[in-house]
């Protein structure tokens, strides 16, 4: 009897140990995702990076006694040092305020035309997917259209037509930049149309854009954000082409598309100038796309419960 007794105490033991590992603190979604985001160190890293850049892209130009046009004769071409952290240009430049001052022009030009890009595309693709026929079929021949022409060819015709400046930058990349979020809210809406969940919904009554931002919306956030974030380096590359090829940014303004072109002129010579806005765009380039991995697997609904 003893033996059948500790036996039961042991089954007993065992569920309740396998009940309090498989509990977990009622959570909401965003605090589950934010939750996600901190464990996961690489997208988390990502993240602080950003942070700090956009800090410093917003605070280390106000902070610093000099300005991002202002010329030195006596000091034109000076290394790293005290006074100069990034050293200074050909014209005697300080390469530290031009930098964050480029950091903030091209920041953001790649996070207002991805935010933009995402949220006309997510709109378009949501309403194409969740509708269907005629509505889906004449949206996506227009897509079609639109795709089948190299989005940077558009991109150059309507910067000349616009001309430059940081505006007319944001308006020539919204043009077409929504086209890839588009198709890819809308492939996933075709498949969340048809779920369980969604057909019980409409036959309780419940509205279409209820359907949509309580029950699609969160399914897709994933893809969402991951888009946006993905297309964020993207824009910052752009603009970087443009500005170095003379259609983006003009002097005396700067962005680092500016300075990377002002520094290939000295590559042989002085090749800091160069090495300095290019350090940037990779960083930054590099991670955005791991934090827009870190993303994707923290909105993800399918990973909750897993852990």
């Amino acid at each position: 009897m003893a033996e059948i007794t500790r036996e039961k105490f042991k089954v007993v033991g065992k569920n309740i140990s396998s009940m309090e590992s498989i509990s977990r603190p009622n959570i909401g979604y965003w605090q589950d995702a934010w939750r996600r985001i901190r464990k996961n160190k690489v997208a988390f890293f990502s993240l602080c990076l950003i942070g700090l850049y956009i800090i410093l892209a917003i605070f280390a130009p106000i902070l610093s006694h000099y300005t991002h046009y202002t010329q030195n004769v006596n000091e034109m071409n000076q290394s790293f040092s005290a006074s100069h952290w990034f050293g200074t240009d050909s014209l005697g430049r300080d390469l530290w305020v031009r930098a964050w001052m480029g950091a903030r022009v091209s920041l953001t030009i790649g996070f207002t035309a991805s935010i933009i890009n995402g949220i006309i595309g997510s709109l378009v693709g949501g309403i194409s997917g969740y509708y269907g026929g005629k509505v889906d079929l004449l949206i996506q021949r227009i897509v079609d259209v639109l795709y089948g022409i190299p989005s940077m060819i558009i991109t150059l015709l309507l910067m000349v037509v616009l001309g430059n400046g940081v505006h007319c930058l944001i308006i020539a990349m919204i043009c077409v930049g929504w086209i890839g979020s588009c198709r890819t809210v809308r492939g996933e809406v075709l498949k969340l149309r048809e779920s369980d969940f969604v057909a019980a919904a409409k036959i309780m009554g419940v509205k279409d854009i209820v359907i949509i931002v309580k029950h699609i919306l969160p399914n897709v956030m994933g893809l969402i954000i991951t888009s946006v974030t993905m297309a964020i380096p993207n824009a910052i590359f752009q603009e970087a082409f443009l500005s170095y090829i003379g259609l983006g940014i003009s002097p005396p303004d700067c962005s680092w598309g500016v300075l990377a072109k002002e520094g290939i002129q000295m590559l042989r010579v002085y090749p800091y100038q160069v090495f300095v806005p290019a350090f940037m765009i990779c960083t930054t380039m590099l991670a955005l796309n791991l934090l827009g991995d870190g993303l994707r697997d923290a909105f993800d609904p399918k990973l909750r419960g897993t852990e």
